[in-house]
């Protein structure tokens, strides 16, 4: 068996999500690492898009922003900001968005904005960007982030992305078009939500984690599924190609 650490299965499990696709909506950090990996191994035809406006983009390590210059020296097309908003993602012409967060509830509700109050918060986070359009519009999102009662909590501090407002209906009735995010991938194990309730339910446990553990990294009352399965482990190659991606990042930052 392969050595792996828990965030490359959790980066691992979501590349293998984009399995088919044909273009994603990428964030930057762990959803954009899992993108990258996805083109790189089993979806080398996966056109990368981001909010900076880089259609297909290529890079050759991992990029630092949106607004890195390796996305727009290897993108096939750059367009503005608003066309990539206005004409791409608001009709649905791209297939996956694929985001992280700061905090997430059972509803897949997210939120990027602050930790504590609105008016007088601990911490100031990055904001909204285009996750709001991008959870609203793509036909299927994913969520990607590191899991604790820290990040999974029962009351968002800020809701800056709606995934499923209160649950079963609420898309439909602030007229959103996408479906929502049909799986939410953390470093203990795969969540996917329930066909009645839209709560996000555990249906994958990493090898190695239980459910006590995944429990005890929640801020509600889990749901877990009747059905529940281990995550397939990762390749030898899989693991190969995700540490030389690491590897290329982390040579370009020293030069």
């Amino acid at each position: 068996m392969s050595v792996f650490s828990t965030d490359e299965i959790m980066t691992i499990a979501a590349s293998r999500e984009l399995t088919g696709a044909r273009s994603c909506f990428v964030g930057i950090g762990l959803p954009s690492i899992a993108a990258n990996l996805a083109r790189s191994l089993h979806a080398p035809g996966l056109v990368l898009v981001y909010e900076s406006g880089t259609i297909g983009a290529k890079p050759t390590r991992l990029p630092l922003s949106i607004g890195d210059g390796e996305l727009a020296r290897t993108a096939d097309l750059v367009v503005s900001v608003p066309e990539i908003f206005n004409y791409w993602l608001q009709p649905g012409r791209i297939d996956v968005g694929m985001l992280g967060a700061a905090q997430v509830d059972r509803f897949a509700n997210l939120n990027t904005t602050v930790i504590g109050s609105y008016d007088r918060p601990k911490v100031r986070l990055p904001g909204a960007g285009g996750a709001p359009e991008i959870a609203t519009a793509c036909p299927r999102v994913i969520i990607v982030m590191r899991q604790s009662k820290r990040t999974f909590v029962n009351d968002l501090d800020f809701r800056t992305t709606v995934g499923f407002g209160d649950g079963a209906g609420a898309r439909s009735r602030l007229g959103m078009p996408g479906a929502g995010p049909r799986v939410m991938i953390s470093d203990l194990g795969i969540f996917r939500p329930d066909p009645d309730t839209l709560e996000m339910t555990l249906t994958s446990l990493h090898p190695g984690v239980n459910v006590v553990d995944v429990r005890d990294a929640t801020g509600w009352d889990l749901r877990v599924s009747g059905e529940l399965v281990e995550t397939l482990e990762p390749t030898d190659e899989e693991l190969e190609l995700l540490r030389r991606l690491h590897a290329g990042s982390s040579a370009k930052a020293t030069t």
